[in-house]
């Protein structure tokens, strides 16, 4: 499939705020899938523009946008309430353009967080899922599971695409954090990656195998999951991604 040309839309926050965001339909879209940013990178950054072309080809459509801070040309994130206030528009804007799609959401690092906090604290409108590109458990060199305690408010699957070498997720904190967390979480290893899913030469694969491993585990999660799913009785899912 083409992964077509992002289209240029905007979003209303509130009544004072609007953020730019870029909306990538894909032929024959099967889900769609709300990406925010990381803290230090907008919604261009190559990384999120290679996740939603690879998405866009595996029949996935996207809605990028950018957080209020990164469009104001700030360099400090967002008050949690804006942040979530963001998402939640975000959300809204993708039930408009998805036209009946099913609707997942999640992002890079913070921008994963924030949706989460916000699913946490009032349910998005039409979201069945939500996939993190490397959650962010705790700050650099200082280990913690504080961070997922909201997680436990998030009553939809969730899908935790992680690096093994990653310093914001400790891989036995996070390994506790997601069985904790029973059936509504599934954790994807990749060896070696860190926390932007780079791996060294000595891993013997590239970033762009690892980013293809990545879409392909994200689309095949998000399609078991297009109609609701019943989370009792089932037990966290945790794989490992093997080089191919």
């Amino acid at each position: 499939m083409s992964p077509g040309v992002p289209e240029h839309v905007t979003i209303c926050v509130d009544e004072a705020r609007r953020v730019s965001a870029l909306w990538q339909r894909a032929a024959e879209a099967r889900a769609c899938y709300v990406l925010a940013h990381g803290a230090g990178a907008g919604m261009t950054h190559p990384f999120l523009a290679a996740v939603a072309n690879g998405l866009a080809e595996r029949g996935v459509a996207t809605l990028r946008y950018q957080f209020p801070y990164l469009e104001q040309g700030s360099k400090r994130p967002d008050s949690p309430a804006l942040a979530h206030a963001a998402v939640r528009a975000a959300a809204a804007e993708a039930v408009r353009l998805a036209h009946g799609l099913p609707l997942f959401a999640g992002g890079k690092s913070f921008g994963g967080r924030m949706t989460s906090q916000a699913q946490a604290a009032s349910a998005l409108p039409e979201v069945r899922g939500l996939v993190f590109l490397g959650f962010p458990l705790h700050p650099p060199r200082r280990p913690s599971e504080e961070r997922a305690q909201h997680l436990f408010d998030v009553h939809v699957p969730m899908l935790f695409l992680q690096g093994t070498r990653d310093e914001l997720a400790e891989l036995p904190l996070m390994r506790k954090a997601t069985a904790d967390l029973g059936a509504r979480a599934t954790l994807e290893l990749v060896p070696d990656a860190d926390h932007s899913f780079h791996v060294p030469a000595r891993s013997g694969r590239k970033d762009d195998q690892v980013l293809e491993e990545l879409l392909d585990r994200m689309v095949a999660w998000m399609l078991e999951r297009r109609n609701p799913v019943d989370l009792t009785g089932r037990h966290p899912e945790v794989t490992t991604s093997v080089p191919g």
